[in-house]
């Protein structure tokens, strides 16, 4: 078995941060460059922090029409604490004047969903 490189525990690391729960190493070029590279250089960079990463990336997701992949996002950060339920919603709201009704209203729905499963496991 090799030995597991400083860039991938770095990477796995802030995967973990991330979303809240342990990953462990995955096979693959698509794997590596998400651990190593996005993981490992981009969100461990100095100048924003997690949430602030999570709040640019959930707008980004919104604005194309991403929403299971916000689902992802929103439990992730509600879940480490980064944003509450109301925040959220207000998210939804906010980009709806942005993004337009439409996916505004669809993000609505999904934070909706992940703010329920998430008051009703706490």
């Amino acid at each position: 078995m090799t030995e597991m490189s400083e860039q991938r525990r770095k990477g796995l690391d802030k995967m973990a941060e991330v979303y809240g729960f342990d990953l462990s190493d995955g096979p693959g070029d698509y794997f590596a460059h998400t651990a190593d590279h996005l993981f490992g250089e981009v969100w461990t960079r100095e100048g924003l922090t997690v949430r602030d990463r999570r709040l640019l990336l959930l707008g980004a997701l919104a604005a194309s029409g991403l929403d299971d992949v916000a689902e992802i996002q929103a439990g992730a950060a509600l879940g480490n604490g980064e944003l509450e339920p109301d925040q959220l919603r207000e998210i939804a709201l906010f980009l709806c004047y942005y993004i337009g009704w439409p996916l505004g209203t669809k993000l609505n729905f999904t934070f909706g969903k992940v703010i329920g499963n998430f008051e009703k496991n706490r």
